[in-house]
């Protein structure tokens, strides 16, 4: 089988990983990576009138919106446990303004012509009798809900649990605009699974790639690190030809998390990438 995989297609970059001032800095940024792409992060660009004027300023630089993003309220990543209790839709506390973020978000990625979003949906249960299970069920068919009218889908983030737990609770969920956006390093960074063995999981729920690298953590209940694409666990040959015999040809989005030279990491994520690929795939 040849290699599928086309950077200069499908490569792009998360917004939020620039870091920039204002839409003229993430311009100036964008264009400095020679990537033409970008997941956007919404929450800055809530409701339609949001929307229109972000995706006005990028088409017009020549730049296109693959996907968007958006964050629930009052995230904590200090640590694991701390993201575990206020990640995603889990706390009772933000639900109700969770509601709010999620009307805003579907009108800017409306107006945008999206027709993909992705968030952290929060620590799921891996054990369907836990008492949340249900909860949450509940909660993310009703954020599903109206991105399904908007003929938007809807992905999750992978690394809070683990692949096989993540693909029982998509298949209970049953929302079918819902996937999965897998980003191997978070399932490092969490240390919930080798990563390529959780793509193969979660191949049938696949609609987008982060592509992000990481080091496990040597101590349990602490955050793994993570460094530069290439330089970390994420085996790179492997996870791309799983990409390729599996046919896929979405968005394949660099994301920076870390570090203090993002603009360079990323530049070193996409070259790591082009060498891997011209090397070719153990296919």
């Amino acid at each position: 089988m040849e290699n599928q995989l086309n950077l200069r297609k499908n490569l792009a970059v998360c917004s939020w990983s620039l870091q920039p001032d204002d839409t003229d800095q993430l311009i100036s940024m964008v264009r400095s990576l020679d990537i033409p792409r970008v997941q956007l992060a919404l929450n800055d660009h809530r409701g339609s009138a949001g929307g229109a004027a972000i995706g006005k300023a990028l088409s017009e630089a020549g730049i296109e919106i693959v996907s968007g993003m958006f964050g629930t309220v009052g995230e904590d990543y200090s640590t694991p446990n701390t993201i575990r209790k206020t990640g995603g839709v889990v706390p009772d506390a933000t639900w109700e303004d969770n509601q709010a973020i999620v009307r805003d978000v579907v009108e800017a990625a409306r107006s945008l012509g999206l027709n993909l979003v992705s968030f952290h949906a929060g620590f799921l249960p891996e054990d369907p009798k836990d008492p949340d299970y249900a909860k949450l069920i509940e909660r993310l068919r009703a954020v599903a809900k109206p991105f399904a009218k908007a003929g938007i889908d809807l992905s999750f983030e992978t690394g809070q649990e683990d692949a096989a737990s993540l693909a029982h609770f998509l298949d209970d969920l049953a929302a079918p605009n819902v996937g999965v956006n897998f980003d191997p390093a978070n399932m490092i960074l969490y240390d919930k699974g080798e990563p390529v063995a959780g793509l193969r999981t979660l191949l049938p729920y696949l609609q987008q790639i982060h592509i992000k690298d990481a080091i496990v953590t040597s101590e349990p209940g602490t955050w793994g690190s993570e460094v530069v694409v290439g330089t970390g666990q994420v085996n790179w040959p492997a996870f791309l030809t799983v990409l390729t015999e599996a046919g896929y040809d979405g968005p394949l989005v660099i994301e920076r998390e870390a570090g203090d030279d993002r603009v360079p990491d990323i530049r070193a994520a996409k070259q790591h990438l082009e060498s891997v690929l011209e090397k070719g795939l153990p296919l």
